[in-house]
């Protein structure tokens, strides 16, 4: 019973986790118009 309220808790506490990080909302951000390095540079 102990085991059944631990993972009733955990998945409300995870539930409201979710439905706080979308209440938020993704951060207002820009992206970076250069692109990431994908290759190693030769080495001289």
């Amino acid at each position: 019973m102990r085991a059944l309220i631990a993972a009733a808790t955990g998945l409300a506490v995870a539930f409201a986790l979710v439905l706080t990080i979308t209440a938020i909302g993704a951060p207002s951000g820009e992206t970076s118009p250069k692109p990431l390095l994908t290759t190693v540079p030769k080495h001289p």
